[in-house]
């Protein structure tokens, strides 16, 4: 059991059967009346977000979730397939499980899947990913003016918007947390 002086950003717990992580917290020590926790949580399972308020002592339960490295292979259908880095175990997902990450994913990428009683329930991107760009228009000589944009599709299917000197065949950093462009890959 986890009691509220234990709490910390990151902490993942189990309330009400299902999995969340602790987004955000504050210890509250009013003038009157018994100490309080308000927290920010996340449902692991449905991204949903909620604020809720523990009174001092209160426990809650310890979720079974686990993180297995793995390293995606291919793509069939709606099954996505990758092998556990250490025990060479291959794991197919559905792509209902991983949709926030199939727009980043080619092969050979080293990713985290969470299991929640032995289900994938998530995918723990990199903060940064290396793609290709297969489709993207020339930038116009000229049109420099302050941040204009273009839009460049990748090797994953994901567009995205590029500066205009960014041409196609180059690779591109793309920011996993916001689906932005970074910056250029020189090779």
């Amino acid at each position: 059991m986890i009691e509220t002086s234990e709490f910390r950003k990151g902490l993942k717990v189990e309330m009400d059967g299902a999995p969340w992580v602790i987004v955000d917290f504050q210890h509250v020590k009013p003038g009157k009346g018994n100490s309080f926790t308000r927290t920010r949580l996340k449902n692991m399972i449905t991204g949903q977000v909620v604020d809720h308020t523990f009174k001092s002592g209160d426990t809650l339960g310890k979720p079974d979730v686990e993180e297995a490295e793995v390293q995606f292979l291919y793509a069939m259908d709606d099954q996505y397939h990758f092998m556990n880095s250490s025990t060479y175990e291959q794991l197919t997902v559905n792509k209902d499980s991983i949709e926030e990450a199939v727009p980043y994913l080619k092969e050979e990428t080293t990713v985290g899947i969470v299991f929640y009683n032995g289900r994938a329930i998530g995918v723990n991107l990199p903060n940064f990913v290396e793609l290709k760009i297969i489709e993207c228009e020339p930038g116009v000589k000229g049109d420099t003016a302050t941040n204009a944009t273009k839009t460049a599709k990748v090797e994953t299917g994901y567009t995205l918007q590029v500066p205009l000197f960014v041409n196609q065949d180059e690779v591109i950093r793309i920011d996993t947390r916001n689906g932005q462009y970074s910056e250029r890959v020189r090779k």
